[in-house]
């Protein structure tokens, strides 16, 4: 049953990169969903497996040209604990590694994935939203808003925590919310980064400082997400721009020295959501309509391209063997395939975001006991930074044929021997 069909609803950074992956592995896509760019202030973090999954696909080179390198990243308490705690940095050079990876905005990672899939000729990309869906054994018919008809033997939900695609599986969620916005820009400073992403943790949450791509007229830059209560949010994101950066460099001790904001601030509200089952009724679910968690640690993106790593090994083999890739053996197997890593993500930054909100002194003294520890103990220390970067069984499309380093170049590797000596 080679060259199945496979509808993707969803055409954001997830919904995208499934396509590729999928017509990669023998199936005809059609993608259904609006092409609308991202917002300017919204960055993501890429871990190294996260890009050889896109360079695997055919897409690294030119997103590469809009990444750059991250080689380390430090914690700083800024809690106002009883307990004094000191700096956190995680080395990639710590674990052997050139870097963790590459920081890029979403808005340039998605240009070059819509570009990507508009010149594949393996994929149809109908510029429409999904109306109505039924589930057809041995096929899913899914109708878009402009009541054409689409017909295939799977379909991938991508189009984030409203996914109409969860719903019509009857795939059952659960939501929670959280007392905090993320205030999110993109920062020009005056001193440089050097490739460190900064996280303060703060009695509201992290506030998080992550290296961006130089300009020529803008050697420093670096993107914000700082969390914080809804009605902090709304009164800084109502500051001018010059009392927001005071505010904001103060709140991160003037690690980057004078900050200005480049374009406008942007805004979210904090949630969570998890579901049942991660397939079914010839439905698989990826990125956000599967799971959901605020900005911390970068496992956001990453997660949800280990899901379309996994599901493209499960389509794989199921087009080589001649199985229905939308059959329920297949959705059982991506279902038991992400469950057990997308419980541990969910769950770890749950209870770390938690932990910052908490004013009880036996949180504090539990929470600076494993960042003391982490400073301290070398071994733990690496061990935290393999399990944070992806687990060790992974997917093909994330393992060869290159292996991480290859991503880095020269200047990347110097950088990296600089960062370590600091």
């Amino acid at each position: 049953m080679g060259n199945q069909k496979v509808i993707i609803a969803g055409a954001g950074a997830t919904g995208l990169t499934t396509a590729l992956a999928l017509a990669q592995a023998g199936c005809r896509v059609t993608v259904i969903g609006k092409s609308v760019a991202p917002p300017p202030t919204r960055t993501v973090a890429l871990w190294g497996a996260s890009v050889r999954l896109l360079d695997n696909i055919g897409i690294w080179q030119s997103a590469r040209a809009f990444a750059e390198p991250l080689l380390a990243m430090r914690i700083l308490d800024a809690t106002g604990s009883l307990f004094k705690l000191p700096p956190v940095e995680f080395r990639a050079a710590e674990l052997g590694l050139p870097g963790f990876g590459f920081n890029i905005s979403n808005a340039d990672l998605v240009a070059v994935l819509l570009a990507s899939v508009k010149a594949d000729k393996r994929i149809t990309l109908h510029d429409s939203l999904v109306r109505k869906i039924t589930p057809q054994p041995p096929f899913i018919t899914v109708e878009s808003d402009d009541e054409t008809l689409h017909e295939a033997a799977l379909l991938v939900g991508a189009e984030g925590s409203q996914s109409p695609s969860r719903q019509a599986a009857g795939i059952k969620q659960r939501q929670w919310q959280y007392p905090q916005v993320a205030v999110t820009a993109v920062l020009q400073h005056r001193c440089p980064h050097h490739h460190v992403s900064t996280e303060f943790h703060t009695r509201s949450g992290p506030c998080t400082l992550v290296p961006m791509l130089s300009l020529p007229d803008a050697p420093y830059r670096s993107g914000l997400v700082w969390l914080m209560d809804p009605p902090e949010a709304a009164r800084r994101t109502a500051l001018s721009h010059s009392d927001f950066a005071t505010e904001l460099e103060a709140m991160t001790q003037s690690v980057l020295g004078a900050l200005t904001i480049e374009g406008q601030l942007g805004s979210f509200p904090m949630r969570g959501m998890s579901v049942e089952r991660f397939g079914q009724n010839r439905t698989m679910l990826v990125g956000e309509a599967a799971h959901a968690f605020p900005p911390i640690g970068a496992q956001g993106l990453n997660l949800g391209l280990r899901d379309v790593a996994a599901l493209a090994e499960i389509v794989s083999s199921a087009n080589a063997s001649a199985q229905d890739c939308g059959s329920d053996a297949m959705t059982q197997n991506y279902h038991r395939s992400r469950n057990s890593d997308v419980a541990l993500r969910t769950a770890g930054v749950d209870v770390l975001n938690r932990s910052l909100l908490a004013p009880y002194l036996p949180v504090d003294f539990l929470r600076g006991a494993g960042l003391m520890a982490l400073a301290s103990i070398a071994p733990l220390r690496r061990a935290v930074m393999r399990v944070g970067l992806a687990p060790q069984a992974l997917p093909p499309l994330m393992r060869a044929p290159q292996g991480p380093a290859k991503a880095f170049d020269r200047r990347d590797a110097a950088q990296n021997h600089q960062t370590a000596r600091r």
